[in-house]
């Protein structure tokens, strides 16, 4: 266990979940499902007993490290990675993993985003504890795949080949998100699955996929070994973040190796990355509306309904709708209609509206 290492990346804005996502305050660091411990909190508890505290690595944005240190506050200074620029999954795990080898060339990481919503912890520790079992010895780049409930087109796709392994399959393809009627052939064949966008590997493995398929980063970050866990550390990666190019760990690494395997999983994953997918997850009433919140509804019925517990909310006559509530902004939208969002949020920023 002390080999092993937990990287949790928080570093998105989230902007489908507004209006309670805003970049000052993305999704992450709210309790979005009313348990009273935000995204990330959750994220970080959810390893207890896979690692311990002090292997836990939070890579977030510059602008965030004061919030990540209120709620996780038994973290240390250098266990919170501070991004000076967005630039996808692909240097943002780079920047992790170089680190981390410098203190631990044996270690064996998890990397997972901070908000996704995982409902049978249970079922997830065990799968954590194959994959890293798997990546303990070998140099095999494994990632999570849920089996899919239906031909959902927001999600990209594994294909594994079936008599490939036990539980540890070997990963034929990668599909990012399908049009419906592909998604469709993929379920039929039963050899699909999910991507929930949560690897394991070991950090030799790594390091060297990412010297083979995107050389350049590897040099880039490979210079900061003398940098990391000292003052040189923000200096030098203001500088790596300026020469990376913006790049999806899929993109850069996943899609193109040929040592990647996929753990066959099922502990009630939902990516959390829209209103529909919150809609989804939530206890629904009689009607089948999902409320959080003082709400007093008539004759309204498969809505999502989050709004301030100071104040009292009356719906009458609405079907299929998000109603939230949230620091100054109400938003009513056709929950089918709800991709919209980021367009919304993008003519409020043109407009000139601070609430975004």
């Amino acid at each position: 266990m002390s080999h092993t290492y937990v990287v949790i990346m928080a570093g998105g804005v989230g902007t489908r979940f507004w209006p309670f996502s805003r970049t000052n305050n993305p999704k992450q660091f709210h309790d979005v499902l009313g348990t009273g411990r935000t995204l990330l909190q959750q994220t970080a508890d959810r390893f207890t007993g896979v690692c311990p505290p002090e292997n836990i690595y939070i890579v977030t944005s510059a602008e965030y490290r004061d919030l990540v240190q209120e709620q996780l506050p038994y973290l240390s200074d250098e266990q919170i990675l501070c991004e000076p620029v967005r630039r996808n999954t692909a240097p943002c795990i780079a920047y992790a993993c170089y680190k981390i080898s410098v203190r631990d060339p044996e270690a064996n990481l998890v990397v997972a985003p901070a908000d996704h919503i995982i409902l049978k912890e249970e079922e997830f520790r065990k799968t954590i504890q194959t994959a890293l079992a798997a990546t303990q010895n070998q140099d095999i780049l494994v990632t999570l795949g849920i089996q899919p409930s239906r031909p959902d087109t927001g999600y990209g796709y594994i294909q594994y080949i079936p008599e490939s392994g036990e539980t540890v399959k070997k990963v034929k393809t990668f599909t990012e998100k399908p049009h419906l009627q592909l998604a469709k052939q993929f379920l039929e064949t039963g050899e699909f699955l999910w991507n929930a966008g949560i690897f394991v590997w070991n950090v030799r493995a790594i390091l060297n996929a990412f010297a083979r398929y995107m050389p350049e980063m590897a040099e880039v970050f490979e210079e900061g070994n003398p940098c990391f866990y000292n003052e040189q550390e923000t200096a030098f990666i203001s500088r790596a973040y300026s020469l990376c190019k913006s790049m999806s760990i899929d993109n850069g690494v996943m899609e193109r190796a040929d040592n990647v395997y996929v753990v066959l999983s099922d502990f009630g994953w939902s990516d959390l990355g829209t209103w529909k997918s919150l809609y989804e997850v939530s206890e629904k009433d009689a009607s089948q509306n999902a409320v959080d919140g003082r709400v007093m509804l008539y004759d309204t019925r498969n809505c999502i309904i989050k709004a301030p517990k100071d104040r009292l909310v009356v719906i009458n006559g609405l079907d299929g709708y998000i109603v939230a509530e949230y620091d100054n902004v109400l938003l009513i939208c056709r929950k089918d209609e709800e991709q919209r969002v980021k367009e919304f949020v993008a003519d409020a920023k043109e407009k000139g509206e601070e609430f975004v």
